[in-house]
């Protein structure tokens, strides 16, 4: 089978199932695991967000959706050289992948049409079913409805080890700093199973807009930075750029400051993409929310973030 996968999650879950040679075709975010980053690249993005401060990324991102112009190009003669039997996208975010209507002038100009598998969860269970979607659609249904199993088993057995915390801590997600949003969809869920309280974002819903005062309002015991598609190293160089006293006045208050409970997290491997490694996120929040129940986490991971230095520095757990 040829399959061009657009979407860094499905790609992980291809691979998984033991298909990453069947991969003609992936994104510009497919980069796990390693074995698929050879792949050819047939989306492209029309911002780096490697070198473009969050500021500039949220100001380009409104000013292309505003010209109706899009946000990723897909290389049609790489497409037509691909020539695809499948093709899986997704329809749940145009900020995120090429849009449907992108996807079909590629497809129209193909002798033959690929199959297309549109993935739009929503949801922890919704990520999972999709394992078992593409396992059906690729002929690997046994061994994705496995793989599908072994991760809402590790799900549960978090949620058994925090059904005895008495307390909750109250959490806040932030997904994007510069205007600050709080992450949706399924990382309010993620929360939860950990055996935390988001208690900004709504699970299900999408990521949304927040005032400061709503966050000093909350008053979060856990603060998580985890902008989207942004590794640890990569929120760390942004914190940089920015300063806490000037977009976020009265932030030594929060008791997450207080208590020295930020963290930056690996937004990219473990909550940006609804794919496996959301459970590998689940349990990273559970060691950041209740240590003395789990393991610790590698600085690749999580690292703690002191806001009380001009240049914010950086511990280990």
């Amino acid at each position: 089978m040829r399959i061009c996968s657009l979407l860094p999650g499905a790609t992980e879950v291809v691979a998984a199932l033991g298909l990453a040679d069947d991969l003609v075709g992936i994104s510009h975010e497919c980069d796990y695991p390693p074995e698929v980053r050879h792949k050819p690249v047939l989306v492209h993005a029309a911002i780096d967000p490697e070198h473009t401060s969050g500021f500039d990324i949220d100001r380009q991102v409104r000013a292309t959706l505003e010209a109706a112009q899009p946000l990723y190009t897909l290389d049609i003669v790489r497409f037509a050289q691909a020539q695809p039997d499948l093709v899986i996208t997704q329809d749940l975010c145009h900020v995120c992948a090429v849009t449907p209507d992108q996807l079909q002038h590629a497809i129209g100009a193909l002798p033959t049409p690929p199959r297309v598998l549109s993935l739009n969860p929503g949801n922890l269970d919704e990520t999972v079913m999709d394992v078992e979607r593409i396992g059906e659609a690729t002929g690997r249904a046994a061994l994705a409805r496995a793989l599908a199993a072994q991760l809402r088993a590790r799900l549960q057995s978090i949620r058994a080890r925090v059904a005895s915390v008495r307390q909750c801590p109250r959490v806040v997600c932030l997904e994007w700093l510069a205007p600050l949003y709080v992450a949706g969809h399924w990382v309010p869920e993620m929360v939860a199973c950990a055996g935390g309280d988001d208690v900004l974002g709504v699970a299900g819903a999408a990521s949304a807009p927040v005032t400061w005062e709503q966050v000093l309002a909350a008053a979060p015991e856990v603060l998580l930075l985890m902008p989207c598609g942004f590794t640890v190293s990569r929120t760390l160089r942004e914190l940089d750029r920015l300063s806490c006293d000037s977009i976020w006045p009265g932030w030594q208050n929060l008791p997450a400051v207080q208590d020295g409970h930020v963290f930056a997290v690996d937004a990219s491997a473990y909550f940006s993409r609804p794919g496996p490694r959301l459970v590998d996120g689940v349990e990273l929040l559970a060691a950041l929310l209740h240590p003395s129940l789990f393991g610790g986490v590698t600085p690749s991971e999580a690292c703690r973030v002191n806001l009380n230095e001009h240049n914010p520095t950086v511990r280990t757990r």
